[in-house]
């Protein structure tokens, strides 16, 4: 252990990052066709795009459990920090998600499925938008002091995160509509590559601006700009990230069903981990006193280290037993005469 200890906060970063890339992704598809189907002209087609998530979605929610308990094991301290100055978000998201897993359920048995319909749409609204206040709070910094949270409940409430948060609604929307380009066809399908263009064009918009926003907000995050060798992997990943952005939008001029999608995870892969160099160390920015690292946040290395063993037991099986259900569940979804179904 002696020899990867001093790295044990970094590998843990990284680890807890692959989850929540993947939590974004999938689940953010999850939420993106949810918001969609609000605006559905008829129960017939709401059921047919809560259908093309039914077999997936308990398993999306899932690594957002598991990235909830390894950041809690592996970072105690951002953990306490995070739950005391965005408790409202991260209650009104719990809240969201409980509200939508019941509609979804309810639904199905339900005579009234235009009311529970709705109700699954705006549950996945309102966890959409109170995941982007949680990540404004955080990013827009936090009023820690002698390691304790000073500020006020509403601290997460600002310009700020109202920019990020009408961010995370249209990347989500913009993953949601690709991903329905894939599941479905017709004039559904004519419909998402339209949603997903006008998607793609206000997260573009708005990411530049969180972005600048972000960089003038921390001096550190901009003088890597400057500064060898952060710069040239700063600049690396934004190429990267326009990169995908232009090939995201050959693939959906050239009529691709999977490409859209496949881009727009690496849009997402890319642009985070920019931001993430960016604000390295710092795990919690901070107004009042100096920030919080990864190290200082992390947990001991003997818990870290037993943590790292379970995991590398356990992913593999984790992410296997995830291709196959998603190899399983592959192909279009259909109507059925209720409204869903599911065609492989």
């Amino acid at each position: 252990m002696e020899s990867i200890e001093p790295y044990l906060a970094d590998i843990w970063l990284a680890v807890i990052g692959f989850f929540l890339l993947y939590y974004a992704v999938t689940d953010g598809f999850d939420l993106g066709v949810g918001i969609l189907s609000i605006f559905s002209k008829d129960d017939g087609e709401r059921g047919l795009l809560m259908a093309s998530i039914e077999n997936t979605w308990h398993d999306h929610q899932t690594w957002l459990l598991l990235l909830g308990g390894m950041l809690f094991g592996a970072f105690p301290r951002f953990y306490s920090i995070v739950l005391s100055s965005l408790y409202i978000p991260i209650l009104l998201m719990l809240f969201g998600l409980m509200f939508r897993g019941v509609a979804f359920e309810f639904r199905a048995l339900s005579k009234r499925k235009h009311t529970w319909g709705l109700c699954f749409g705006f549950g996945s609204l309102l966890v959409s938008l109170a995941q982007g206040f949680a990540l404004g709070g955080l990013f827009g910094g936090l009023q820690v002091e002698g390691g304790k949270f000073e500020g006020s409940a509403w601290g997460w409430l600002s310009p700020y995160s109202i920019l990020v948060a009408s961010g995370l609604i249209c990347g989500y929307v913009m993953l949601g509509a690709n991903y329905l380009i894939m599941k479905t066809g017709g004039e559904l399908q004519k419909r998402s590559r339209r949603i997903s263009l006008a998607a793609s064009l206000c997260t573009l918009l708005v990411s530049i601006c969180v972005h600048a926003w972000t960089t003038v907000r921390y001096p550190h995050m901009a003088s890597k700009w400057l500064a060898a060798p952060e710069a040239y992997f700063l600049g690396c990943f934004l190429a990267l990230t326009v990169f995908s952005f232009i090939m995201y939008f050959v693939s959906l001029a050239r009529g691709s069903e999977s490409g859209p999608l496949a881009w727009n995870a690496l849009i997402v892969l890319f642009s985070f981990v920019d931001v993430s160099i960016g604000m390295y160390p710092d795990m919690v920015p901070n107004f009042i006193s100096a920030p919080i690292t990864v190290r200082e946040a992390a947990a001991s290395p003997e818990t870290l280290f037993f943590m790292l063993v379970a995991t590398v037991v356990l992913l593999p099986v984790i992410l296997v037993y995830t291709a196959y259900k998603n190899h399983v569940f592959r192909g279009k979804v259909t109507e059925s005469p209720d409204g869903a179904g599911y065609s492989p």
